[in-house]
């Protein structure tokens, strides 16, 4: 296992500083290892990490937004207003009703198994998002209109929406029944996410300010308060619901509201534990994917991403109506939502697992969204946020 981790490690950080050096996102030179070294080429990773693969992935996915928490604003949130809300769930429902459109025809899939297929490419992905609006937080681009943050808030809150939508879908597909419940789980998902992330970090701020302790031990009980979050969330399956990882955001949100200066502090030392946060989770994506299914895909599924990809600018365009945006930041809205990478890793295996005649075909796109729109969404942000957005005044 450690010559695993190792290797994982220092390939990724080669790659990724070659990419860097090609002018390409470094995520892509991480992805690029993990499909070189899992169980679908090399086959050098112990397969202990590939049985924990999951779990590490949404340790990593706690750090990014646990910085997330730390560093976003509410009050500049609010600004935003209806667009923030919109974000959270339209892009999702126009890129779905584009796969309905599409897939038949590229793909010969019917309108149930396209449904199921856009529920599974919906979903954006914060790995990638979250890291990328951070930064044009620090270096102030876009956030005088609040750009970055609705973004980050609008990409943490579409996983749940897209994700309760999948499972009604499957529910669908495999004979059973759309029951409106399932639709009122995703409500009440984010409620009591939001409520119970916010009880948490108004506890864990009144314990930071009555113990006297040191600013490692304090990340160590946020992180393990967040593992129990993440627990509990697996523990309950009936209609009564929360959302840990939203959760987990808003427990940062609220610590940083009652006690800023140690949210401050501890923000720096999430950033130190991201580096090598970041290496595990895309390199164990990449791990995830096997290119015999790109293989089987074929032409007809890059023209599928491509075509729902312009559904969803469309719904990100349609967001942002009535919003005092300009045409070059709306444009980068539209860019910011397109990376996909960690849902798809997670849930695009589901439907061939249970044995769905679709299930061949859906893992085949899901697989082929990570490899294209991850690396290219993040290329794609980096090359334009200095040309599409204004920095704020007072900023280096």
């Amino acid at each position: 296992m450690l010559f695993s981790i190792a290797l994982m490690l220092l390939c990724g950080m080669i790659a990724g500083w070659l990419c860097k050096k090609l002018h390409l996102p470094a995520l892509m030179g991480m992805i690029v290892t993990g499909i070189a070294l899992g169980p679908y080429a090399l086959n050098l990773i112990d397969g202990t990490i590939l049985s924990v693969s999951a779990e590490l992935r949404k340790i990593a996915l706690i750090i990014i937004l646990t910085r997330a928490g730390l560093s976003l604003n509410m009050e500049d949130l609010k600004k935003v207003g209806r667009p923030a809300v919109l974000m959270c769930f339209l892009p999702a429902c126009f890129e779905m009703v584009g796969m309905v459109l599409l897939a038949p025809r590229l793909l010969g899939l019917n309108m149930i198994e396209a449904a199921l297929l856009g529920a599974v490419i919906g979903a954006v992905s914060p790995a990638v998002i979250v890291p990328k609006m951070l930064k044009l937080m620090e270096e102030g681009f876009g956030t005088e209109k609040s750009i970055p943050q609705l973004i980050l808030a609008g990409a943490s809150v579409d996983d749940v929406f897209v994700i309760v939508i999948f499972y009604a879908f499957l529910s669908l597909v495999q004979g059973g029944q759309m029951s409106p419940a399932s639709f009122v789980k995703i409500p009440v998902s984010i409620a009591f996410g939001i409520g119970i992330g916010a009880i948490a970090g108004i506890l864990l701020a009144y314990l930071f300010k009555r113990v006297h302790m040191r600013d490692t031990a304090k990340v160590l009980i946020f992180l393990s308060v967040s593992f129990l979050l993440v627990t509990a969330e697996d523990k309950l399956t009936g209609n009564i619901t929360f959302s840990a990882l939203i959760a987990v955001m808003c427990m940062g949100i609220a610590l940083q509201k009652r006690r800023r200066p140690v949210a401050e502090r501890l923000s720096v030392k999430f950033n130190k534990l991201w580096v090598g946060a970041e290496l595990m989770l895309f390199i164990l994506v990449g791990a995830t994917v096997d290119l015999h299914y790109v293989q089987t895909a074929g032409w007809a599924a890059v023209i599928l991403l491509f075509g729902v990809l312009v559904f969803r600018m469309a719904g990100v365009f349609f967001c942002l109506l009535g919003t005092k945006l300009s045409g070059k930041e709306r444009l980068f809205c539209m860019i910011g939502y397109l990376p996909k990478a960690t849902v798809q890793a997670a849930i695009g295996g589901i439907p061939l697992a249970a044995g769905l005649a679709c299930g061949n075909v859906i893992l085949a796109v899901a697989v082929m969204a990570i490899l294209i729109t991850a690396p290219l969404g993040a290329f794609l942000i980096d090359l334009t946020y200095k040309r599409l957005l204004e920095r704020s005044i007072g900023q280096d």
